[in-house]
């Protein structure tokens, strides 16, 4: 199979404006994120696709890969799709741009369900780690998400799921991390659905595919990074570098 990265990144962000290029390390967020994921080793290519050329600059002029997005999108997804279109590639790997310490381990992990006879008949894959502390639970910055039994997404929320109604038992949370691999064509149809309401009211945007049917498989990993949605996980990151 071949395996390419895409990286959707924007120069606009409701939380956090123009945090692809805020500087973590002496580096911009968006080329540590780009360099992270080249340096696992996991993909044929990887690629930043971005609207902005602050960016494209950024990544090009540092011998990276980049292509500009010829469209507005609303999500990072149909951003990826438009450049995937062209591109020979069995699995789509969508790195999140605000994601600067991405690592070899979880990609294998998410990579591996795509393989033998159970693995043809998934079509989109993500990440989750579990949470422990009390105020990321409750904080809806963090997504979570209820699995089945097989560890496919039963739903994605921003609230507390599961509610622990039931306190003698040991509920698990666990966080989307929102990192999706995808069978080039399961992309590309992705981008044919209408927002559903679930997630224009959750602003979670892969309950699309659950609204529409589509089974999501998710990875379970022990990966501890920083999501940079905010100045104050800037700080954060920085003590990982």
């Amino acid at each position: 199979m071949k395996k390419i990265a895409l990286i959707p990144a924007r120069y606009g962000a409701t939380r956090f404006p123009g945090k692809m290029m805020a500087k973590l390390g002496g580096k911009a967020v968006i080329l540590r994120t780009y360099e992270s994921a080249v340096n696992t080793g996991v993909f044929d290519e990887v690629m930043v696709v971005t609207d902005s050329e602050l960016i494209y600059n950024e990544i090009v002029s540092n011998g990276g890969k980049a292509v500009m997005s010829k469209k507005e999108h609303e999500c990072g997804t149909d951003r990826i799709a438009e450049a995937a279109e062209d591109m020979d590639a069995d699995i789509v790997v969508n790195v999140q741009g605000d994601e600067p310490f991405t690592q070899k381990e979880p990609l294998e992990k998410l990579l591996k369900v795509f393989e033998g006879e159970e693995g043809k008949k998934v079509q989109v894959a993500s990440l989750m780690q579990e949470l422990h502390d009390e105020a990321s639970i409750a904080d809806p910055n963090y997504v979570k998400v209820a699995v089945d039994k097989q560890f496919n997404a039963l739903f994605f929320s921003r609230s507390v799921i599961p509610y622990p109604r039931n306190k003698d038992i040991k509920s698990i949370y666990y966080e989307h991390i929102g990192i999706y691999a995808f069978r080039k064509q399961t992309l590309l149809d992705f981008t044919k659905l209408e927002p559903t309401p679930l997630e224009l009211a959750e602003k979670v945007e892969c309950l699309r595919y659950l609204e529409n049917g589509i089974p999501m498989k998710m990875v379970s990993t022990s990966y501890m990074g920083v999501e940079i949605d905010t100045p104050e996980d800037l700080e954060k990151a920085a003590k990982y570098l």
